[in-house]
């Protein structure tokens, strides 16, 4: 691999706090780097964007907004012109001025990562969920921090790369921020705060729901693509290869805050059943549009989860946690019960105001940085991953599933070669006819 540029890690371009970081399982020590902030906040964070699409795009912006001292200096991403339309409306933002992306920095191809994480201090993960963990061990190899978007992998093989990664990173010391953003919503954290403080009681079960229409329509036809990569790339989310289905590239939220308020612990088991029914065309890929899903934990708790994306239905996304004292209605950010409460901007909440949670996990992200403290919350982002694809596993198979059963998996959704050219899609699931690899 490409080591990185000597310029790049120069002592001269910035300061180091806390020099070496402990690896006791090695007795040895790893290089770590913060910027050291000067009073004029004069030390600029390099940050590189992988995946430049709307996420990505937006990932960018905020990036930019959370830490005046950071620059955009180079993008990558599978097709030049999503490059030119991110960057053209990354121009146009209020952070237009830290925009620094000239051709030579634009960086097209399956190996265009790297050539973006060889030069830069911070890198956003945003391409389709397939490539994460690719990614990512990459940037922890380099030394880079990262802010990585949800989900963290499609398949078991994937989430122990991205499981090693995320030790690796806390080995060196080194940032890596997860995009699930709920986390970051003051709202949300002060209810889950008051079911951490037993406000309900014990949890007794949790409902989790996320049924909408869908998302956008497939973007291109098969003959607008010069190969089976391309559409398949151009129109991702179809494909359970590169999205990992709806329920672990979108419907993972409401199964995170199952993870989150059940302190991240991992069930006995799952079992679910879903399907293929409201969007049957072939330009859909071969993901389903349904799931429910039954998780059991310790202490007889039950989570339930449904999800599904069915045009001309009503949306209805919410979470509910059920304790032996009450009830958390988790989006109505309120409880019920003995101990009654409710969320009230400037009313003995602590923010006047809402911020954006998408805009407060960069914020807190380079915060910590600079005061020295990386942020490390990559461990629950792999629990979240393990529940939803433990999830899309039991329904595609009509089987209990167990955490072992998926962290053991052979089942390696990846295609053969990543180049454009031939790709056979992996057939629609059918319960008791696709079997636990």
């Amino acid at each position: 691999m490409t080591e990185r540029p000597d310029a790049i890690d120069s002592p001269s371009r910035r300061q180091f706090l806390k020099g070496t970081a402990a690896v006791a399982s090695a007795g040895a020590t790893a290089a770590s780097w913060v910027p050291m902030v000067h009073a004029a906040g004069s030390d600029v964070i390099k940050i590189g964007l992988v995946g430049a699409g709307g996420r990505g795009t937006g990932a960018a912006e905020q990036a930019l907004t959370a830490d005046s001292a950071t620059k955009l200096v180079a993008v990558a991403d599978a097709f030049g012109d999503r490059i030119e339309e991110s960057l053209s409306a990354l121009k146009g933002s209020g952070v237009g001025s830290r925009v620094d992306v000239e051709k030579d920095r634009q960086y097209t191809g399956f190996d265009a990562y790297k050539k973006v994480i060889d030069q830069v201090d911070l890198v956003l993960l945003t391409t389709p969920p397939a490539f994460r963990p690719i990614h990512l061990t990459y940037a922890v190899e380099k030394g880079v921090n990262a802010f990585v978007e949800k989900p963290m992998a499609v398949d078991g093989p994937g989430l122990r790369m991205y499981i090693k990664a995320c030790k690796d990173a806390k080995a060196k010391n080194l940032s890596l921020v997860n995009g699930f953003c709920w986390r970051y919503f003051p709202p949300r954290r002060e209810t889950m705060q008051h079911v951490f403080d037993g406000k309900i009681g014990d949890i007794v079960s949790i409902e989790t729901t996320y049924n909408s229409q869908g998302v956008w329509e497939p973007r291109r036809t098969r003959e607008q693509c010069s190969s089976d990569m391309e559409y398949q790339m151009r129109n991702w989310y179809y494909y359970s290869w590169l999205s990992g289905d709806h329920i672990v590239e979108q419907a993972i939220h409401g199964i995170d805050t199952i993870g989150w308020a059940l302190g991240d612990k991992l069930p006995i088991q799952c079992w679910g059943v879903g399907g293929r029914q409201s969007r049957t065309d072939a330009k859909y890929g071969n993901i389903w549009d349904h799931f429910s899903v039954v998780y059991e934990f310790p202490n007889n708790v039950r989570a339930t989860h449904q999800c599904r994306h069915w045009v001309n239905t009503p949306n209805r996304v919410k979470d509910y946690i059920f304790g032996t004292k009450g009830m958390a209605d988790v989006f109505g950010n309120s409880i019920t019960g003995p101990e009654s409460w409710s969320y009230r901007p400037g009313r003995g909440s602590k923010k006047s105001a809402t911020p954006d949670m998408y805009q407060v996990e960069h914020d807190e992200m380079f915060a910590a940085l600079r005061a020295g403290k990386p942020i490390n919350n990559g461990e629950k982002a792999a629990n979240s991953t393990l529940l939803a694809i433990m999830g899309r596993t039991a329904a595609y198979t009509g089987e209990n599933i167990t955490p072992d059963q998926i962290l053991n998996s052979k089942l390696d959704m990846s295609p053969a070669k990543y180049e454009f050219g031939a790709n056979p899609v992996a057939p629609i699931p059918i319960p008791g006819v696709t079997k636990v690899v």
